[in-house]
């Protein structure tokens, strides 16, 4: 069965007739599949265009018998900023085809309705799915990877991170608990955990390596050719055993709990919502892209 089609060009107002530059693109050499965010001018912001043309080129990965690694980059100076919560391309009003859940769709809907169906679907559903791809899946994180990037990089099975990598958590600063795929437990040590959301501050990609949530950190300009020395290094392995290795350590994590951890944590993402959609100026308490900007995210 092919899948349904979802968005694959950012969608800006008043220029309906012009066409956008993809938001995903996809490059294949020998065993390795390249899949790589391409909204530099919003820091490879992610809106739904993007997550469904990110699904779409996992699932060509995953049903390509050539491809043994796939590996997750973002085009220009970032990897990315996190969810797309304020760019001219930013789509969250648009409904979506549901791939990762059996919710509803979310448009025309209020209040929870609406939020929790469309977030148990682009954002825990979707990296949720990615994280079980039957291949390995490197990514290759250079500049911010803040908030929705920090998801994106978690559910990879390696992570190369450039020099000048950083990663961030500063949803607190809106009154949420953390991103939707509550992983931080899990990839980091908790009081490290605790830190990375109580403060907000960025964690750089030599402390990252430190704490054991990045396999290798490389400079800058090596970052591309090391990304691929280590997935052809990955990719001589038999397929069949990669995805069985990948399938154990995941069975492993979720018997720490780490499944049961995110349903929990989304509970609680969605509590905060709700408050703010009460007491603040919006469900994100008020604070936009701008904000988070002076602020420091």
């Amino acid at each position: 069965m092919a899948p349904a089609p979802g968005p694959t060009q950012d969608q800006l107002p008043g220029d309906e007739g012009a066409v956008q530059p993809p938001v995903v693109l996809r490059a294949r050499q020998g065993p390795v599949a390249t899949v790589t965010m391409n909204r530099p001018e919003y820091r490879n912001a992610q809106n739904s265009a993007m997550t469904y043309a990110l699904d779409d080129a996992f699932q060509e990965a995953a049903a390509d018998d050539e491809v043994k690694v796939v590996v997750l980059a973002g085009a220009g100076g970032h990897f990315s900023s996190g969810h797309d919560i304020g760019t001219p391309g930013r789509d969250a009003h648009l409904p979506h085809p549901r791939r990762a859940g059996l919710w509803w769709d979310h448009c025309g809907k209020a209040g929870a309705e609406s939020r929790f169906a469309r977030e148990s679907e682009v954002y825990l559903g979707m990296c949720r799915r990615w994280r079980e791809l039957p291949k390995p899946v490197i990514a290759s994180v250079q500049g911010a990877c803040v908030a929705g990037g920090l998801m994106l990089a978690w559910v990879c099975d390696l992570i190369v991170a450039s020099e000048d990598a950083f990663f961030a958590d500063p949803v607190v600063r809106m009154g949420i608990p953390g991103v939707e795929y509550f992983a931080h437990p899990w990839v980091l040590p908790p009081r490290v955990a605790k830190e990375l959301l109580y403060t907000g501050d960025r964690m750089s990609a030599r402390r990252a390596h430190e704490l054991g949530m990045v396999n290798r950190v490389v400079p800058r300009a090596e970052l591309a050719v090391r990304t691929e020395e280590l997935a052809l290094r990955v990719a001589a392995m038999p397929r069949m055993g990669l995805a069985l290795a990948k399938r154990a350590v995941n069975q492993a994590e979720d018997l720490q709990g780490l499944h049961s951890g995110l349903d929990a944590a989304f509970g609680l993402h969605h509590l905060a919502h709700a408050h703010n959609a009460e007491t603040a100026a919006d469900p994100l308490g008020g604070v936009g892209i701008r904000a988070m900007k002076e602020r420091g995210a």
